[in-house]
């Protein structure tokens, strides 16, 4: 049962880091990508919390991206909802393995509800964005700009409700690294793309 176990996690953990459509989408879009907007895109990272992160994850699509700023925060948003879904998956598939403690059951059903309430949220500041590109005028764009800021905000702190149901040592374990691992993960993506969101408003 133990090697079942670790079988199904090694399973769901590459499933998590290689989702086909991120990774066609890196090796399709990372060959021949322009100087310049590899450059933008850098360049934009370095003003987000997590550079790196950032960076590694947008660096990606560049060819679409190429310099907008409204399109650098449209694929943050949407890198980082695919990053929420994929973790939502694994964390929801987690309850099938066998022996876990009561609390761990819980706090894995808990923070599947949180990571439900960041997907609708990053679902809705996407359509946000989305509404500021056919805004008629100045006051429009500002409204629906301020709402896909306080949806990302709020999908932030959903995931930090999440992590900190597993805080405390009775829930140590690999569950709970690897659970809060990803958290995480989806955490860094979410502030970064909050980051360029905010960037994008102070341009326009």
């Amino acid at each position: 049962m133990a090697k079942l176990n670790q079988t199904l996690f090694l399973i769901l953990s590459i499933s998590f880091f290689f989702s086909p459509a991120l990774t066609a989408a890196t090796a399709a879009s990372r060959a021949g990508a322009s100087n310049k907007a590899v450059n933008f895109i850098q360049s934009s990272c370095k003003t987000t919390t997590y550079p790196a992160v950032c960076f590694h994850s947008l660096s990606a699509y560049a060819n679409a991206i190429q310099t907008s700023p409204k399109r650098l925060a449209e694929t943050a948003l949407a890198v980082t909802l695919s990053r929420a879904q994929s973790t939502k998956l694994f964390v929801s598939r987690l309850t099938r393995f066998k022996g876990l403690k009561k609390r761990e059951v819980e706090a894995i059903k808990d923070c599947v509800e949180e990571i439900n309430d960041t997907i609708d949220r990053l679902t809705k500041s996407v359509q946000e964005m989305k509404l500021c590109g056919s805004a008629k005028n100045q006051e429009q764009f500002a409204f629906h700009m301020s709402n896909a800021q306080t949806w990302t905000s709020a999908a932030l702190t959903d995931e930090n409700t999440c992590s900190d149901g597993f805080s405390g040592r009775f829930m140590d374990g690999r569950i709970k690294n690897s659970v809060r691992a990803r958290i995480v993960n989806v955490g860094h993506e979410t502030s970064n793309a909050l980051s360029l969101i905010n960037a994008f408003a102070k341009k326009y």
